[in-house]
This record gives structure tokens, sequence and C-alpha cells, in this order.
């Protein structure tokens, strides 16, 4: 019996940088399950940041492909090109309680550091070196309205952080050894995945963030982020990943497996959410 007073607020948040594939299926569908056996609702998000990735016809797929699967979402659609003003509000309240700090550093250099091994999370993010950070008392410059710097936050290092997956039970990562200093704010004057993903989320009232076992170690920076903006956390759920016949993750360079390959097919959408 569905309750129709639940709290539950969930939510699909697929980003339109190419074809949605078998295990963004086999993810939003798991998302839905839980919002409906919650007898909650479920909200629906483009993540269309990277300005140089998404495509407008990528954006008309997925929502076709998602309705091709069953899935049906509470509210409007919310873009995050849309909300830029909101993050900037967040990375000013972290520029004034002192979170974060400017950085100049490329990703070559990082990545040439000896002591930057990589991250094993989606992004394979460098863990970044602490003697590049800047000294904990340096002055912040000003934030000039239009940022054509990076800005990160500067991580607890040694803080032991944990947290009870709905599906893997409790996680725990120490900050400064398990992952490092992360982006919160691009030169090219846009937000980070995270800073943008706790902002809205928040905004969202997600009770609840269901996504794939590769964004685990995203979970711990933004926890930290939750918590510098004075915000609460979601719980967190996050899905087996669907690997190729070679082991590797799927990811939307795998065209035989989007969905709309698999419809083409002749694939049902109770097969699909099935494999």
């Amino acid at each position: 019996m569905v309750n129709s007073d639940s709290l539950y607020r969930g939510r699909l948040a697929p980003s339109p940088t190419g074809l949605l594939h078998l295990g963004h299926a086999r993810t939003f569908w798991v998302a839905a399950e839980r919002a409906r056996v919650a007898g909650g609702r479920l909200l629906f998000r483009n993540d269309d940041l990277d300005a140089t990735r998404c495509r407008a016809e990528f954006v008309a797929a997925m929502i076709e492909d998602l309705q091709w699967l069953g899935l049906t979402w509470d509210e409007p659609m919310i873009s995050q090109s849309a909300r830029i003003p909101f993050y900037r509000a967040a990375l000013r309240k972290l520029h004034s309680g002192g979170f974060i700090y400017p950085c100049n550093r490329s990703r070559r250099d990082v990545l040439a550091a000896t002591s930057a091994p990589h991250e094993a999370d989606e992004s394979d993010e460098p863990l970044f070196p602490p003697e590049f950070r800047p000294p904990a008392d340096t002055p912040l410059p000003m934030m000039t309205g239009r940022e054509t710097t990076n800005w990160r936050f500067r991580v607890p290092d040694g803080e032991t952080l944990i947290f009870r997956d709905g599906k893997f039970g409790e996680q725990c990562a120490i900050a400064g050894r398990d992952f490092g200093d992360f982006l919160v704010w691009r030169k090219d004057d846009l937000p980070s995945y995270q800073l943008a993903c706790v902002v809205d989320d928040d905004a969202m009232a997600i009770t609840e963030a269901v996504r794939g076992a590769d964004l685990m170690r995203s979970t711990f920076r933004q926890l930290l982020l939750y918590r510098a903006l004075g915000l609460t956390p979601p719980a967190f759920y996050h899905c087996p990943l669907i690997t190729d016949e070679n082991g590797q993750r799927l990811a939307k360079r795998h065209d035989a497996l989007s969905i709309r390959a698999l419809r083409a097919e002749g694939m049902t959408p109770e097969k699909v959410r099935a494999d």
C-alpha cells in the first residue's frame, strides 16, 4: 500500500553528454522503484553543466528513453544550466567560511607530482598534493563575480568520514589519504559536479540519492560540502555497476549497449530492466 504522506524524495539526474546505456537504465529503475516502494516522489534533473559535451538532442533522447523504460517523474524537469546563481551563492559562502582557496595548478602539474596517485573513482581524479596548497592563513583574494581561476576545497587531512550506504553498508574514507583537495569551481566560471550536486539535492529536498557505485568516493567529498554549507545530506544508495565483456564499467562510448540501440534491436522495456 502506497503511503501518500511519505516524505521520501528521490531523483533521476542524467547528464546529456551521450546516449543513456544499460547501466543508466538499471540505476534509474532502482531509483524509481525505491521511490515507489516508499510511496514518495521522484524528481528529474538535467545535469547539463558540461557545455562542451551536452547537446540538446541528447536531452530529448534521454527523456524519450526514460519514458520508454516506463519511468515517470512528479515535477517539471530542472536544468542545472539555469541555476548558476545558486551555485555562485554557495561558492561565496564557502569563500567567506575559509573552506576554499584559488588554485592555478594544472591537471598536468598534479599528475606529474610524485605524491599524486590516481584516486579510483568515477573521474580518475588525481590525489591533490598537499604541498600545492597555500598556507591555511593565506588571505583569500576577493571573488570577482566571474571566476577565471579554479577554486579548491581544503579537506581536513586525517579526518575519518563514515556514512552508511543503503546497498553496500558502512563506508569509510580518510580525508587527505583516500581523496584530496577537490575542485568546487572551475576557471571557465562553472561549478564542479560536487558543488552543483550538493546545492541541487538540497534545494530539491532529496531524501535519498540513488546513483552508480562509481560515485561512491564523491559522496565523501559531498559530505564535507554539506557540512561546510550548513546543510543536511540525504541518505545514499549506490547501485552496483554493469560491466562489459572485458569487465570494464559501461560508459557512453558503448553505443551497442545504449538504450536507443537496444530499442532498435527490438528489446522490450521489461527485458532491459531485467538485464
